[in-house]
């Protein structure tokens, strides 16, 4: 449909792609971002506690498989955050 239109009009310019990503994290992005830490924690404790409760092993093992990736996506982040930081210090 965008492209339709673009092809109607040719005086409508399309945005460009960021050139280089900005030094600064909007107040929008901080809380996405504390949002996606809450959530792979969150992910991580509940699939822990629930491997706990599980008295399939085979359903015991998947459920701490996927507290281990959300324990790794969580360090990611963070390390992003970390490598962001010192690069702006």
């Amino acid at each position: 449909m965008q492209q339709e239109q673009n092809q109607q009009n040719p005086n409508i310019q399309q945005p460009k792609p960021m050139e280089q990503v900005p030094n600064i994290v909007s107040t929008k992005d901080e809380l996405y971002i504390t949002d996606m830490l809450s959530w792979n924690l969150n992910a991580c404790k509940k699939a822990h506690f629930f491997a706990q409760q599980c008295q399939t092993p085979e359903l015991q093992q998947a459920l701490e498989d996927a507290g281990q990736m959300h324990q790794r996506h969580y360090d990611k982040i963070l390390e992003h955050l970390n490598t962001s930081s010192q690069k702006m210090n």
